[in-house]
């Protein structure tokens, strides 16, 4: 009775008011940010931050199962079974977390959009459009991750919800996916946090699917990936639309994206941009020194603009450049490297290669191509066809360990064989240059790829294949100590043999003391601030460009200066040096 009590005590506290029929009146006519802003109006009006206790009473209108099994339990989304009887379930008011240790023990309150984003402030805290009833186990391995899809997952809820590695194009973090029975809910719910609290998106961090602005306010991926949950994998359904109308009524405010699925499109994605760039033409590799070779090529044309160019050596991507000019470092000497070109426009469109250009690396003696590490995978002992979690000294000394991995399978007579776990070298000082190492698939079907990373953040991938081949990884570039882990298997139960791993140091440039290529961003990796070193009084600019080719900051300095990213997400970067006529790139891994 007590349940029941309160239900009532609600319904006639705050009464079935519905969305007004000119609720979104004067956001007509309007596309693109403008709309958004006006949206943001809207919702903003009328809002009323019941406090986080009360969301446990606003469940009761909102996430009660009217549409599975009927019962008047909570509405999960990370543990409804749509499709038969749920592994557990709680009703209204009971079995509030509290401590668990698995699922099935209590519920408690999830943010969609994590608290650390916005540091726990209200209303963004209490706000019933995305903190939602979760199971308190799948809410805590569900964490602060983004939302996308999972290539390779490390843990699984009863409803088949999970969290691993991401298969997401632009993302390659970890990522939480729900069943698709729910990604459009949740989906709906971040765009519609992307919208209500616009003026101060730019203030939020700590979580991967934001960008940092006001504007745009979400990842390019994550608007692809939300935008196709939204409009394909999970529409708007009845339940949607009748929790929406009680979330009204809970706090005075709508989810725009549910009345209006098609405000999205008209915010993200107004025109649709198919048009591939042209293919860049005339590429010329010149200047070979031991450890680096220069590119330059005639600049693409686009209906709309050129934003980057992707570089791949001995035709394998290596690293991603905004203007038609780049400086290949961390090569080997004495060795020959083909290269080509592709050119790529904001919304992703690729054209084809441009010409192959080759050249040959000096080989003068500089410490260019100088061996950090060559790991040749004798001393590994014998696991006897079992695969489990291996440690040994390696050849130039350290413990490495791998898991899911075994050693009686061999490559060159020697090998260490991962299926789906990782490879983790042990850290050392020195920095890294390039990496090489040869693979083969040795078990399962196809080819497929490793990752490769370095101090945390992705680098690049590592191929394999059914025959052997050498993989080189030029351009890494990162200086001091590192840490170097393999993983995430694109083919889960393929068998991959790695063996003679090698990596070079870290060596800058030899440049004149004066000229553009003397300019120094240290430290690199960056936590927030970024120190740009001149070495003269000339007026620099700085841009930095995220890996998407979207500018994020622009300065002008003619000093030593140091710049504050504290606001740029975690990530693979690319900063411009301008002095005049000359223009060069670097990478820049922000922490």
């Amino acid at each position: 009775m007590k349940h029941l009590y309160i239900f009532f005590f609600f319904i006639t506290t705050l009464g079935f008011a519905q969305i007004p029929s000119n609720y979104y009146d004067s956001a007509s006519g309007l596309t693109e940010y403008a709309l958004k802003t006006q949206l943001k109006n809207i919702i903003s009006n009328g809002h009323v931050d019941q406090g986080y206790g009360e969301l446990y009473n606003g469940y009761v209108t909102t996430f009660t199962d009217t549409a599975y099994e009927n019962d008047g339990s909570i509405l999960l989304y990370y543990t409804e079974n749509p499709d038969g009887a749920d592994p557990y379930g709680y009703n209204h008011f009971s079995n509030n977390c509290g401590n668990y240790s698995s699922e099935g023990d209590c519920y408690n309150r999830e943010h969609l959009v994590p608290q650390s984003a916005f540091s726990s402030a209200s209303p963004m805290r209490n706000d019933i459009h995305h903190v939602i009833p979760s199971d308190g186990y799948a809410n805590g391995q569900r964490g602060s991750f983004p939302f996308g899809t999972v290539s390779s997952a490390n843990w699984t809820s009863l409803n088949g919800s999970k969290r691993g590695s991401s298969s997401v194009s632009g993302y390659s973090g970890t990522v939480f996916e729900p069943i698709d029975e729910f990604k459009g809910d949740i989906a709906r719910a971040v765009l519609y946090f992307a919208v209500r609290y616009e003026d101060t998106m730019d203030n939020y961090g700590g979580f991967d699917m934001f960008n940092g602005t006001e504007n745009q306010a979400l990842e390019d991926w994550a608007i692809t990936l939300l935008l196709d949950w939204h409009y394909n994998v999970d529409p708007v359904d009845q339940q949607e639309i009748d929790r929406n109308n009680a979330a009204y009524n809970f706090q005075g405010n709508a989810n725009p994206f549910v009345d209006h699925p098609e405000y999205a499109n008209m915010i993200w994605n107004p025109t649709t941009d198919t048009e591939v760039p042209t293919d860049p033409t005339n590429l010329v590799a010149s200047n070979p020194s031991d450890s680096t070779i220069d590119l330059n090529w005639t600049a693409s044309t686009d209906n709309i603009a050129v934003t980057s160019y992707d570089v791949y050596i001995d035709a394998v991507y290596s690293f991603n450049v905004v203007s038609n000019t780049a400086t290949v470092t961390g090569l080997l000497p004495d060795t020959n490297y083909c290269f080509t070109v592709k050119a790529k426009d904001a919304a992703g469109n690729t054209s084809g290669f441009s010409n192959q250009s080759c050249a040959t690396t000096t080989n003068n003696g500089s410490v260019g191509g100088t061996d950090c590490l060559a790991e040749t995978f004798e001393n590994l002992g014998n696991s006897s066809g079992s695969y489990s979690d291996v440690t040994w000294t390696g050849d130039e000394g350290g413990t490495w360990n791998a898991t899911d991995a075994r050693t009686d399978q061999t490559l060159n007579t020697r090998a260490i064989t991962v299926r789906n776990g990782t490879l983790t070298l042990p850290t050392t000082s020195g920095g890294i240059g390039s990496l090489t190492v040869t693979t083969q698939r040795v078990f399962s079907g196809g080819s497929g790829t490793f990752n490769l990373n370095v101090n945390g953040t992705f680098i690049s991938t590592i191929a394999y294949g059914d025959n052997q081949q050498t993989i080189t990884i030029p351009n890494i570039n990162i200086e001091n100590n590192i840490s170097i882990v393999i993983d995430g298997n694109s083919g889960s139960s393929n068998r991959v043999m790695f063996d003679d791993l090698s990596y070079t140091c870290y060596a800058g440039l030899s440049t004149d003391e004066y000229s553009i290529e003397s300019v120094k961003l240290h430290p690199n990796p960056v936590n927030n601030n970024l120190k740009v070193d001149l070495k003269s009084n000339i007026e620099t600019t700085i841009e930095i460009y995220d890996i998407l080719g979207k500018q994020v900051t622009k300065t002008l300095i003619n000093k030593t200066s140091t710049l504050n990213l504290q606001k740029l997400q975690s990530g693979v970067y690319i900063v411009k040096i301008s002095q005049g006529n000359s223009t060069i790139t670097k990478k820049l891994i922000k922490q």
